[in-house]
């Protein structure tokens, strides 16, 4: 097996002594789509800034693959609104080549936009635009915080689709935080719930059954999941809307949990 793109063990990251993440320990390989969950505060972009290597750890290491390419997708960008700025423009900062910056705008199904105002994009158009911008170097791990964040109910499962498509044919590992947890499940492969320490890590379909998820997240919402499927044996299209069958996708993900092994396993701190 190729060597982990990225390894943290035991990471803690503390502000002014108060412990934002504590003892925090991950593997992500290729081909993974690991997404953190859990509550407002709980350290999830403090963790995934340390995977990046922009924000120090207070213990324990990060380690990532030599020569690693990492594509990050940001929480907020901010952008001048009375700034003349065009896709073309935008994705023209990343320093590589127009026929590159062309062929990512394609992949994320924006082509068609590319000398349109960032401006008048849709909340679902940009966040596409900020996944192209990732892109554009082939990346080997993709960092997506809140993905489908400004994206309305019906974009947001294509969108997820959109990450699993990506992760397929970059064959690239894929880490994400999301809130919105029915279309997540669908979405991912592993799920790890961090309220500071991990509370519990396993595959989706286990992972509402957990004492620690129920307890972070409430009964209700367990309970909602537990009884919520999603086969991906079909495509949406930029509403939402299935629009054909893909045979086979179910027995990808039968097979990559086989390969993963039971996967549900329990971190306490």
């Amino acid at each position: 097996m190729s060597e982990p793109l990225v390894v943290l063990d035991q990471v803690s990251v503390a502000f002014n002594d108060l412990p934002v993440v504590d003892r925090v320990s991950l593997v992500v390989n290729r081909g993974d789509i690991l997404t953190i969950i859990g509550p407002n505060g709980a350290g999830k972009t403090t963790l995934i800034k340390a995977v990046l290597g922009i924000q120090a750890v207070t213990s324990g290491q990060v380690r990532r693959a030599r020569g690693v390419a990492i594509g990050y997708v940001p929480q907020h960008l901010q952008l001048q609104n009375t700034l003349p700025l065009s896709v073309r423009r935008f994705m023209s900062l990343t320093g590589v080549g127009e026929t590159a910056c062309q062929e990512a705008l394609a992949q994320t199904g924006i082509a068609h936009l590319y000398r349109a105002s960032v401006h008048h994009l849709s909340g679902g158009e940009m966040q596409r635009l900020l996944l192209a911008r990732a892109l554009v170097r082939k990346p080997d791990l993709l960092v997506l915080d809140e993905p489908a964040q400004g994206v309305d109910i019906n974009g947001q499962a294509a969108l997820y689709d959109l990450i699993r498509d990506v992760r397929n044919k970059l064959n690239c590992g894929v880490i994400m935080i999301s809130h919105d947890l029915h279309l997540v499940m669908a979405a991912t492969d592993r799920v790890i719930c961090l309220n500071q320490h991990v509370c519990c890590s396993g595959f989706p379909a286990d992972i509402s059954h957990d004492p620690a998820f129920i307890e972070t997240f409430g009964k209700p919402v367990a309970e909602s999941l537990a009884v919520y499927h999603h086969h991906h044996n079909h495509r949406h299209d930029l509403h939402g809307d299935v629009v054909d069958g893909q045979p086979g996708a179910d027995e990808h993900d039968h097979a990559h949990h086989n390969h993963e092994g039971n996967g549900h396993h329990h971190v306490h701190s």
